[in-house]
């Protein structure tokens, strides 16, 4: 059994030697194999050790996905060394100086598109010794203290060579439980806390998500979301590779956009069979599917409607499609597939087998549609610092709208908030156990202390368990609205709905602080919005557009299309349009794409006191006619 990451890799180069391990686009995308990559690992691990790099030392990395960022890491911990993977998403000075600092790291590893946020900090970061650049070949632009990452491969092979051995001796020294990363959390509320994850947290934690799925060493996939994060890391490189199959990255861009352009392009050449994905993304290639079905006219949008409906009346949540009366729409789901569904899938490269979807929760209407197209995408569950994955549904087990099967072996339990567990069925905190489980928070043992007690960590999330052992998971647990009432519940799967049932709605956070009602704070989806009523430039058409906001709300009450998903006294009986979105950027977003409930909920105090008002229920109040047009 591989205990350490440096064990797991190397037995995988022996194992897969001439299979493909990195894919990255030069002009097209080629690939390098494991043992092409492990020749690279070993001379930048020999690299780092040139430099002074000793064990335990700490290195941080901020860079866009590429072979290097992989290669890196594996370098780094062959050395002894820990990485401190760092968001790119990270824009404000004081957010990369704490992190680096708090760390300890004594070099930067940084990307040429992200050396000028260093360069902005480099007065401050006292303790590093030298910033090593990734990205480019031309040392002639660097300044004192930068030296290019690539002349480190050269330098460690000379080294690897004057000490015969010895990088390998302090490769195989690494022990289960050194660190293996410091990964820092968002901190929008307080400091940011760095999870100790350990090299046993990934081997282990590898092993438990594939008694999920199965991956051949034919599979490929696209890493679309950060390599920073650790589901990337688990669910991503550690287990495609623990498999021998291989990963790719998302060319850079010049600019945000060309980036964002380059996904679509990158599906349809690298053409992955897994992709892991977040409801942001999910919603966003929905939207450019049902594009691309509109652009081809009304009869072929009739036909995909149609067709989605007998396709989701046929899957109902995936484990019991096809029973009762339903066979009897087997022959018409095969047909729309073979019809319309089949050439969609082209669109998504045309051999992506299903989704593994974390972060927020992802609606079961989305995972409907996805079932129904013949991509499925599967909701999992986990969080940092389970390193990360809990649960997950996949090919062999699968209820939509659960969040899957616990991964094996691994022990849980629903608490109460006195920690008394709970029987099946009854909501309480998602307490687990297990050898994913973090080493700790970095430098803060009081919150190590209040996190994991007695070896079980409490993961802060609303869960329960159904007969069949399928955990639902329903949103934070301290997060969660408290009603006049004194009744408590969880805002963020109402909030996922709307997002996903309404075209109007791109984002939307409820609010109830034991007030009458609750109320609700909505970023629109302008361009539907001005499509249906012709514009956002007149009163007139802002309160036409207020109207359908509206309607779309009402949908989930009573006589509404959506009437009895939810407890209507839990839906918001009036709202406020936001013209500026939730991001990363002003920090209303995580990097998994939750929202930040606490820092919305801060930002707009003052607005959501006013919703409260008899005024402030009118929503074709000024503000909100005026905050439509702000967003034109």
């Amino acid at each position: 059994m591989n205990k350490t990451i440096v064990q797991l890799f190397e037995s995988c180069v022996a194992k897969y030697a001439q299979n493909p391990f990195l894919w990255e686009r030069v002009t097209n995308f080629q690939s390098t194999s494991y043992a092409e990559t492990s020749v690279r690992v070993h001379q930048l691990a020999g690299g780092l050790l040139s430099l002074g790099l000793k064990k335990d030392d700490k290195v941080a990395l901020l860079s866009e996905g590429c072979n290097a960022w992989v290669i890196g890491e594996l370098a780094i911990l062959h050395a002894g060394a820990v990485n401190v993977p760092l968001s790119i998403k990270l824009n404000e000075p004081a957010d990369l100086v704490f992190r680096i600092q708090h760390s300890d790291a004594r070099f930067v590893v940084v990307s040429i598109s992200q050396l000028p946020k260093i360069r902005a900090i480099r007065s401050q970061l006292e303790q590093v010794e030298a910033v090593l650049v990734l990205g480019t070949k031309d040392a002639t632009g660097l300044q004192e203290g930068e030296r290019l990452l690539e002349d480190l491969y050269e330098a460690g092979a000379a080294w690897n060579r004057q000490h015969p051995g010895k990088m390998l001796e302090i490769a195989h020294s690494v022990q289960p439980n050194d660190y293996a990363n410091i990964s820092y959390t968002s901190g929008t509320t307080a400091d940011p806390k760095g999870i100790l994850l350990t090299h046993r947290n990934y081997t282990a934690n590898v092993e438990q998500a594939l008694t999920l799925m199965d991956i051949p060493e034919t599979y490929r996939t696209l890493l679309i979301l950060p390599l920073d994060h650790c589901f990337a890391h688990v669910a991503g490189f550690y287990s495609f590779m623990a498999c021998g199959a291989s990963i790719a990255t998302v060319p850079v861009g010049k600019t945000p956009t060309e980036s964002l352009r380059n996904i679509p392009l990158s599906i349809k050449e690298i053409q992955p069979n897994l992709l892991l994905s977040v409801p942001a993304l999910a919603k966003s290639f929905k939207g450019n599917i049902e594009k691309g079905v509109r652009e081809k006219g009304p009869v072929v949008e009739r036909l995909f409607r149609w067709g989605l409906r007998v396709a989701i009346a046929y899957n109902r949540e995936g484990y019991n499609k096809g029973t009762g009366w339903r066979v009897l729409l087997k022959p018409l789901v095969a047909f729309f597939d073979a019809l319309v569904f089949s050439k969609l899938r082209g669109a998504m490269g045309g051999k992506l087998d299903f989704f593994i979807g974390g972060g927020a929760l992802l609606d079961i209407d989305m995972q409907k549609f996805w079932y129904a197209i013949g991509i499925p995408m599967f909701q999992g569950y986990g969080l940092s610092e389970a390193t990360p994955v809990i649960s997950s549904n996949g090919m062999k087990h699968h209820k939509l709208g659960s969040s899957g099967y616990l991964v094996q072996p691994m022990e849980m339990s629903i608490r109460d908030e006195q920690g008394n567990c709970l029987p099946v069925g009854e909501k309480g905190e998602i307490v687990i156990k297990g050898e994913n489980v973090m080493a700790g928070y970095w430098k803060n043992p009081v919150a190590t202390a209040e996190t994991i007690k007695d070896g079980w960590l409490y993961t802060g999330d609303l869960g329960a368990m159904d007969a069949d052992g399928f955990l639902y998971v329903y949103g934070r647990f301290k997060s969660l609205l408290i009603g006049s009432d004194g009744e408590k519940y969880s805002p963020e799967g109402i909030e996922e709905s709307m997002v996903t049932l309404s075209p109007y709605i791109d984002q939307v956070l409820l609010y109830n602080n034991q007030s009458p009602y609750t109320v609700a704070l909505i970023v629109p989806n302008k361009e539907q919005l001005k499509r249906s009523v012709g514009g956002l430039e007149t009163d007139e058409q802002c309160k036409k557009a207020l109207d359908l906001i509206q309607e779309s709300i009402a949908a989930f009450k009573r006589g509404g299309a959506y009437a009895g998903m939810f407890p209507e006294r839990w839906l918001p009986a009036t709202f406020a349009v936001l013209a500026e979105a939730f991001t990363e950027q002003n920090l209303m977003m995580n990097s998994t794409m939750k929202l930040v409930r606490g820092k919305i909920e801060k930002a707009y105090a003052d607005r959501l006191e006013w919703l409260m008002t008899a005024e402030g229920k009118n929503v074709h109040h000024t503000s909100n006619v005026g905050n439509l047009k702000e967003i034109v």
